[in-house]
């Protein structure tokens, strides 16, 4: 598929926000407006969308990444940027993946079913990379 296809782009921003959509509602997680737009993305790899604040209308209170990876959530409390959300995800990802290739539950995230956590945390780890790799290279963001 041609990414760069704005048809195609849409397509594929409109399904990862039904994604963010249904992950909110199955994670319980209060919240107001999903943003109609990821906030930052590379399709078809990653989207982080703003998702606004129940308590602080207007603002955003969570940061959403869904795409090829684990669909997961942080707190916009201490981080304003996608890019900077980006990065909260390769800090809780990597201390995961660590928990996990010893078999360990990691605090604050779980991905899969325990039988299955060594198996998962080389393509956690590797994601994780990924990411940061993304938030590093200039060229993906408008500012420098």
């Amino acid at each position: 598929m041609d990414y760069d296809d704005p048809e195609i782009e849409e397509h594929w921003c409109s399904e990862r926000r039904n994604e963010v959509a249904s992950y909110l509602a199955q994670e319980g997680i209060a919240h107001g407006q999903i943003g109609e737009w990821p906030a930052w993305h590379l399709a078809p790899y990653v989207s982080v969308w703003a998702i606004e604040s129940r308590s602080n209308p207007g603002c955003v209170g969570w940061w959403v990444i869904c795409g090829d990876l684990p669909t997961d959530y942080v707190s916009a409390a201490s981080v304003e940027h996608p890019r900077d959300a980006l990065l909260s995800f390769v800090a809780r990802w990597r201390t995961a993946a660590d928990h996990m290739a010893r078999g360990e539950s990691s605090p604050g995230f779980t991905i899969g079913p325990r039988s299955e956590w060594i198996a998962l945390a080389p393509m956690l780890a590797s994601r994780a990379e990924s990411l940061q790799d993304m938030s590093a290279d200039t060229g993906l963001w408008d500012e420098p």
